[in-house]
């Protein structure tokens, strides 16, 4: 993953309800959520919630599908994999890590120790 696309993944979370927004999303997992549903849970009015969508969508941290009438958005796991990749590439003291299953709620890693005294 560049760089680029890491700041403007992190910029799009550097703000308190885009990160409960994501979080929601993330809960929910693959059926995702309405925007009424998320603006029901997260007490966001309608039109503040739509510009936080936006910029979540903008940044390719969620998706948006049309079912119908409504509109579903869910979180892009594979791109918030990358994103956490990114960040703890050197981890583990340098050592290789590996993860220990693909991120579907908390994302856990596990380091490959070659030595007793390397921890993660």
């Amino acid at each position: 993953m560049e760089s680029i696309a890491v700041v403007k993944a992190l910029a799009a979370l550097a703000q308190t309800s885009r990160l409960e927004v994501f979080r929601s999303l993330v809960v929910a997992g693959e059926p995702g959520l309405t925007p009424g549903a998320l603006s029901e849970s997260l007490g966001v009015a309608a039109n503040t919630l739509s510009f936080h969508l936006k910029e979540l969508v903008h940044a390719d941290l969620i998706t948006q599908e049309r079912v119908g009438r409504n509109l579903i958005y869910r979180a892009q796991f594979d791109r918030m994999n990358a994103v956490l990749a990114y960040l703890t590439q050197n981890c583990c003291q340098g050592q290789p890590c590996m993860p220990v299953q693909p991120c579907i709620g908390e994302p856990s890693v596990q380091c490959k120790p070659t030595s007793s005294s390397s921890t993660c």
